[in-house]
């Protein structure tokens, strides 16, 4: 079950990067487990990264084939919405497909012509133009991208609580279809309550309305502020479906797609927490640990067996539990004790949120200011350097590693068989106790769902 350190993914150049060091995976100190050995029951993939993305191709066009589209005329001007954060998820392939695909069938059923991307970024201004360029957009979508970034023009939206501001650009045409993807990034703020609607409230709004979930209501609330803009008039007469990739630890699952967003969201939020439950819970019960980040992106948005480390930082609080964690302080102010030291080799330079001054932070090569834009970090020369300092500071050999992989996690022998022993009592607490309670928390029957289409 423990096997040699698998390739991760290869990383989307950025302005917002370092500049490449050598991955983690190919020292020999460390390992992986695959996810679906640790958990029989996590749903197989259709696509990994490098796989056949013809069959992502065909799963979008199964899933659209049960929409309508009545509502968009030949001569309307229409905007496919997408999120960034997508496009870390098994380098991004999947997504741009679902995303080529959606635009295709659309022009192929309706006859119209006028289809432009807008992606949704959070604070990095040149993202979007880099993914335009590197999935090459502007070719398919004959120039007709551009970023939704949150301090762009704003446009006035009336909800049943006040009025609220979406990011212009996102609104710009007739017609909008949403295209969202179902992975357990931040948890710990949407709760999986509202996960299929939460870019109305960020990825699409301004900077004053999205930043409910981070200053002002707290991490449940916060959830109804993308409700409210997606079920205002404004966004209903313009919405004509979504189009979600599901995913599970082990890869890209399937493509779901309706013109019921609520419902979709209650397929979306059973899936995921059947598929993603179980990690969850064993990145939860970790002791001790260091964090090795290596992937390319932010420093709380890096996958390891389709996790983000954001997760690891803010456990051991179940914040799949409703009961718990509703105070926006205590979110705020949670970092997870088990993590004695982070040491960072990829990732991108900014929005470190403080992690340093929770845990000593060694960084792998030159610090580059103003990288995270804080001092309380030291260097080490190489990576070997800076695990040999992180083990020896922490007196622990359990290392996790972020690298953004789906199917399995790379990690240290040490941690691998503390994941091998946890395992089947979280697998048992989960299947009798915790998803029971999760799912009834979130007023969902899954005997009255349909099932994938």
């Amino acid at each position: 079950m423990i096997n040699q350190a698998i390739r991760p993914p290869e990383l989307v150049p950025s302005v917002y990067a370092r500049e490449l060091l050598p991955r983690v995976a190919v020292s020999p100190r460390f390992v992986s487990l695959n996810v679906r050995e640790l958990f029989s029951d996590i749903p197989e993939r259709i696509y990994w990264q490098g796989g056949d993305l013809s069959l992502v191709r065909k799963a979008t066009e199964n899933a659209l084939a049960n929409v309508s589209m009545e509502k968009i005329q030949p001569d309307d001007t229409v905007n496919i919405l997408c999120c960034e954060h997508s496009f870390i998820i098994m380098e991004g392939e999947p997504y741009a497909e679902i995303i080529r695909t959606t635009r295709d069938v659309v022009k192929e059923r309706t006859g119209c012509e006028n289809i432009r991307l807008r992606i949704g970024v959070g604070v990095g201004f040149h993202e979007a133009e880099e993914l335009v360029e590197h999935y090459r957009f502007d070719e398919y979508f004959d120039g007709k991208t551009s970023g939704v970034v949150p301090l762009d023009k704003g446009i006035p939206i009336e909800t049943e609580i006040g009025t609220l501001y979406g990011v212009a650009k996102a609104y710009d045409a007739d017609k909008i279809i949403h295209v969202h993807y179902d992975d357990p990034r931040e948890v710990y703020l949407h709760r999986y309550i509202d996960r299929g609607l939460k870019p109305f409230g960020m990825g699409y709004a301004r900077f004053e309305t999205r930043s409910v979930f981070h200053a002002n209501f707290g991490n449940r609330s916060g959830n109804f502020i993308p409700r409210a803009i997606f079920n205002s008039p404004f966004v209903q007469e313009k919405y004509a479906f979504s189009c979600i990739q599901m995913s599970s630890p082990a890869g890209i699952t399937g493509v779901e797609a309706d013109n019921d967003a609520r419902l979709l969201n209650r397929r979306l939020i059973l899936s995921a927490l059947r598929s993603y439950g179980k990690v969850l819970r064993l990145i939860n019960a970790i002791d001790e640990c260091i964090v090795i980040l290596d992937g390319g992106k932010w420093p709380w948005y890096i996958h390891a067996g389709g996790i983000t480390s954001g997760n690891l930082f803010k456990a051991p609080m179940d914040f799949l539990d409703l009961r718990v964690g509703s105070s926006e302080n205590e979110i705020g102010s949670a970092f997870n004790p088990a993590i004695k030291a982070v040491v960072v080799n990829n990732a991108w330079k900014q929005a470190f949120w403080d992690i340093e001054l929770r845990a000593p932070t060694i960084m792998v090569g030159k610090h580059e200011p103003p990288f995270f834009g804080v001092k309380q970090i030291v260097t080490a020369e190489d990576l070997e350097a800076a695990i040999d300092f992180a083990v020896r500071i922490s007196e622990t050999d359990k290392i996790i590693v972020f690298d953004g992989s789906f199917g399995h996690i790379n990690l240290s022998p040490s941690m691998a068989e503390f994941m091998l022993k946890k395992a089947p009592e979280i697998a048992r607490e989960v299947d009798e106790e915790l998803l029971p309670m999760w799912l009834k928390q979130r007023g969902i029957d899954p005997e009255t769902i349909p099932e994938t289409m």
